[in-house]
């Protein structure tokens, strides 16, 4: 699959990066340092996932993410709580303690580098993406790295991937993106040019449409348009 590939490029959460040990365990353990220790984890970790997928213009800002907090604790906390304890619970989230890398990561990146390829990210994000990934050792990885708030962006759209694929300064037939969200990662991709992987790493299989972990980058076929 990387015949005639010159670059790879990356979203981050759930590709590259998992909040760690959940999101609702990081939300409880922020909650009950403000006296609110009887939210359970499961429960946030449930609600956070269904206000993430009904979701509509989420542009990233800190007012957003504040609604999005807010919705997960509907049922144990009402807003003036949360409001309460937000700022402390949005920099946990810059802090590289709330995230882990995935196992595969950093072999993948260094067999991609030895093989001389480009690596970059394009990832829908806030201004902490960039001290994060310093953080975690992973920003000496990729050049560029394209943030949807800095470009003003947000995967699907074209621009944002157009952007990398200036910066990476080559045609987006030689480059292959790799994310976790059909609809964000291989759909936009292909609408600008790139190759779509998708990563589906809660699948039991791989069924040639997907991978489940980045070492079959070197095994799967891409989604995508050519030139």
């Amino acid at each position: 699959m990387l015949q005639n590939i010159q670059a790879v490029t990356f979203d981050v959460g759930g590709t590259l990066i998992r909040p760690w040990p959940s999101v609702g365990h990081v939300y409880g353990e922020v909650a009950a340092r403000h006296g609110y220790s009887n939210v359970k984890p499961e429960i946030l970790n449930e609600r956070f996932s269904a206000a993430w997928r009904a979701k509509r213009n989420f542009d990233h800002s800190r007012r957003a993410w504040l609604e999005l907090v807010k919705q997960s604790f509907v049922g144990s906390l009402d807003e003036a709580a949360v409001q309460i304890f937000f700022d402390e619970l949005y920099e946990q989230f810059a802090a590289p303690a709330a995230w882990r890398i995935f196992d595969d990561v950093r072999p993948t990146l260094d067999m991609l580098r030895k093989r001389g390829m480009k690596l970059a990210v394009i990832s829908n994000w806030d201004e902490r993406l960039r001290p994060l990934l310093a953080g975690l050792g992973l920003s000496e990885f990729f050049e560029p790295i394209v943030v949807s708030v800095e470009v003003g962006f947000a995967k699907p759209s074209r621009q944002i991937f157009e952007r990398a694929v200036s910066l990476l300064g080559m045609p987006a037939r030689f480059i292959i993106h790799v994310g976790d969200s059909f609809a964000e990662d291989v759909t936009g991709a292909a609408a600008a040019g790139l190759h779509g992987i998708l990563i589906d790493r809660t699948a039991s299989r791989s069924d040639g449409e997907s991978i489940r972990a980045l070492a079959e980058l070197f095994q799967q076929r891409a989604t995508g348009r050519d030139k």
